[in-house]
């Protein structure tokens, strides 16, 4: 059976004015059966029933942070997996920060989603339910997402376009993709990819060093594609949207946090139509540290001196582990364990 949170409205096969009221129902409503779709005939949706399911997205788990009112959730998807999502407040309206696998293959060392591995790939459908679920338990609108939970979105690529052509739908949520931020760990030839699809997302590049040495012993995946061939294709998907790059560094006491390395990065982005995003990184059972405030502020300084557009990212949620994969480690009632520093 097909996942019909996960279709478009003229994939469905039915008349048009049907269509876009389930269309409706699934994106702007958010139900999870077809018998709160209340406005369609009986049989109708028991039809629907027998040739659709819509995939289920439970919250197993809630924190709420005391210090931002940061919200965490752990949710359990149809066959026991787990994912989390984070929603953060702004003065912009709120953020989803959303899951796109179940665990993650990439083995970033510092980030805690990848620790065990991928578990599976996650339907466009369950992306978006993760965000139903949490605006339907807070009564509030979500504004923004963030691609920056639980795995690669480049990884599940299909399905994380997919989930952008439906949160930004005109008939469902209607989010425009100026509001939608997708971060990857640097898969070069799914970058010149998502560059075609010419999309008004924001590309957001896990960087977190300024050379191939400290960032091959980070992140394997730079042992494929290195920096020069990672920055190139940067290079290609800035001139090709029109949009700057985002990257983010988190930064690491003693790894990648010196003025020698924020020299060395300067030179790297120069020329770059780009903005760097220091994170004072979460800490992991990886063991690593974050930076002090001080020499956060000594890296931010080099990178301003040479006139890199840079700022500092405000720490949410660090009284209930923010960082996504943290909560789904403790929980042991799944069969992986599992985001992201940057949450």
């Amino acid at each position: 059976m097909t996942d019909i949170r996960s279709l478009l409205p003229d994939e469905m096969k039915l008349p048009g004015y049907r269509a876009k009221q389930i269309f409706g129902w699934l994106q702007r409503k958010g139900v999870s059966s077809f018998d709160e779709m209340t406005n369609l005939p009986k049989d109708m949706r028991a039809q629907m029933a027998e040739r659709f399911f819509i995939a289920p997205c439970e919250i197993a788990r809630k924190q709420v942070s005391a210090m931002d009112g940061t919200v965490k959730y752990l949710f359990k998807l149809h066959d026991g997996e787990t994912v989390e999502s984070v929603v953060m407040g702004y003065e912009h309206g709120r953020s989803i920060c959303v899951s796109s696998q179940a665990g993650c293959r990439m083995g970033c060392k510092f980030c805690a989603s990848g620790q065990n591995g991928l578990a599976r790939d996650l339907l466009a459908g369950e992306m978006l339910a993760q965000l139903h679920a949490a605006r339907n338990d807070l009564g509030t609108a979500i504004t923004h997402i963030v691609l920056m939970g639980m795995g690669e979105p480049l990884d599940n690529y299909d399905n994380t376009l997919r989930f952008i052509q439906l949160a930004s739908h005109p008939d469902g949520l209607n989010i425009s993709q100026r509001r939608i931020s997708l971060s990857t760990c640097g898969i070069v030839p799914q970058i010149d990819r998502l560059a075609g699809e010419r999309l008004g997302v924001t590309l957001s590049v896990s960087l977190h060093a300024p050379n191939d040495k400290i960032r091959a012993e980070l992140m394997p995946v730079n042992r494929k594609y290195p920096m020069d061939k990672l920055l190139a294709a940067c290079g290609r998907y800035a001139q090709t949207t029109g949009r700057r790059i985002s990257f983010e560094y988190a930064m690491l006491r003693g790894i990648n946090d010196s003025v020698e390395c924020a020299e060395e990065l300067a030179g790297r982005l120069r020329g770059q139509m780009s903005h760097v995003n220091l994170i004072p990184a979460n800490e992991t059972s990886a063991g690593y540290t974050k930076s002090k405030t001080e020499d956060i502020k000594a890296f931010q300084g080099v990178l301003e001196k040479h006139h890199i557009n840079v700022t500092v990212r405000r720490s949410l949620g660090r009284d209930i582990d923010a960082a996504c994969g943290q909560l789904r480690s403790q929980d042991t009632g799944h069969r992986s364990q599992g985001g992201h520093p940057e949450s």
